[in-house]
């Protein structure tokens, strides 16, 4: 078991990490931070830069410390959260990744909770510290990184009648 944890942790957080350092550089075939910024804009989001870089810090952090099995229900909680705004953003495309869907961000928050209630396994941080997190723990992380993204989506994600309003300010300039 402590095996296919370790697997699955350092899989899961690596590819979590290297994702957010797309969102802010050049790195793995990411668009820099002015990619990352437009990324969001076209997704629907106010926010700029900050928004981009706490989204790839975000990421790129709770990918580590998932890889590392550090502190495990929090990096849990922020890779859900980060997560649950994709799932929001892709939810009209379907399901399916191929049809641009939120499979994929679906896959990595059911991993994430799932490693955040099994615990990190024996070849982790959290083990070599001596830390064993609480189900209630987990339990809360979980909840708390999909209140997050949820409520990220209500502040930051433009209404319709907003998106119009900058489609035709930026058509007049």
């Amino acid at each position: 078991m402590d095996t296919g944890l370790l697997i699955l942790r350092v899989v899961v957080g690596l590819l979590i990490a290297g994702h957010g350092v797309q969102k802010v550089s050049f790195r793995l075939g990411g668009h820099g931070l002015a990619g990352g910024i437009e990324e969001f804009r076209h997704d629907g989001f106010r926010g700029g830069s900050l928004t981009a870089l706490a989204a790839g810090a975000g990421q790129i952090g709770s990918g580590l410390f998932l890889a590392l099995g550090a502190l495990t229900p929090m990096a849990a909680m922020v890779a859900i959260g980060v997560m649950t705004v994709a799932i929001t953003v892709k939810w009209q495309h379907g399901l399916w990744v191929q049809n641009d869907g939120y499979e994929y961000p679906l896959v990595l928050v059911v991993v994430c909770a799932a490693v955040s209630f099994t615990g990190s396994g024996r070849w982790s941080a959290d083990h070599a510290i001596g830390l064993d997190w609480p189900v209630w723990l987990s339990s809360a992380t979980i909840a708390l990184g999909l209140a997050s993204g949820l409520l990220t989506r209500l502040v930051l994600h433009r209404s319709t009648t907003e998106e119009r309003t900058t489609a035709d300010a930026r058509t007049v300039d």
